[in-house]
């Protein structure tokens, strides 16, 4: 969707909602940075000014993040998402684990009884990726693969609202993959190949409730690993090397 000149009244409002419109809309993806702000200026027709201020709200209100020397970023596709994940970053990395854990379970649980065939091929293109990164010793490629395959099991759920909610916390379950991957227990743990290939099992069969015990066994695993730990705090989990091997 193209920018447009805003009309004079009321400009800084009209511009946020334009924004935000952009961003609900996928024009400006989570992740990527948005026009510099003289683009800005001339796409909206407006003042730097009203440009300046615009951001600063979207900027307070999460959806967007200013990074030192390189610009602005979409933080997050609605305020409501930006509130999820800044009440998140508050969080424990156990407390986020146990949040995932609850919506995962009821993800399968729904997926089971309501997948398509085109949803199995592509859970199970999902778990063969999951592989291949782990195979690869790239952790940070592992953690990725292994968000997209749950991402994948909620969308299978065709509940929008879960799949939704389950993607304002992926900065958070992110952290909880990188914490389970550095904790000092076997690679059978970290990998739980056969633990993915169970929910996937019991999706493909239809069997409710063999798809919530997989997705519960496999996370009471990475619970109990992250509880061995040190520190479940906000911070737990943060400073792992996420460029390092998997195999460590």
């Amino acid at each position: 969707m193209p920018l447009r000149s805003a009309a004079r009244t009321n400009l800084v409002d009209l511009v946020i909602a334009q924004m935000e419109s952009l961003i609900s809309d996928g024009e400006w993806k989570v992740g990527e940075k948005i026009p510099a702000e003289p683009l800005l200026v001339e796409q909206l027709a407006v003042g730097r000014n009203t440009v300046r201020e615009a951001v600063r709200a979207l900027v307070h209100t999460g959806m967007l993040e200013p990074r030192q020397g390189d610009g602005t970023y979409v933080r997050a596709d609605s305020d409501f998402g930006a509130a999820v994940q800044r009440r998140l970053r508050r969080a424990g990395v156990l407390e986020a684990y146990e949040v995932r854990a609850s919506l995962e379970r009821d993800a399968a649980r729904h997926a089971a009884e309501r997948r398509t065939d085109e949803d199995l091929v592509t859970l199970r293109a999902a778990l063969v990726e999951r592989s291949l990164a782990w195979e690869s010793g790239n952790t940070a490629a592992f953690v990725d693969a292994d968000m997209a395959f749950h991402r994948t099991v909620a969308d299978a759920a065709h509940n929008s609202v879960l799949a939704e909610l389950y993607g304002y916390l992926s900065d958070a379950l992110r952290s909880t993959v990188q914490s389970v991957i550095g904790a000092p227990v076997p690679d059978s743990v970290r990998h739980q190949l056969e633990g993915h290939e169970a929910i996937v099992d019991a999706i493909e069969a239809r069997d409710a409730d063999a798809a919530e015990a997989a997705v519960l066994a496999h996370l009471n695993e990475g619970m109990a690993a992250l509880r061995e730990q040190p520190h479940t705090g906000p911070e737990a989990g943060h400073d792992r090397n996420e460029s390092g091997a998997a195999h460590e």
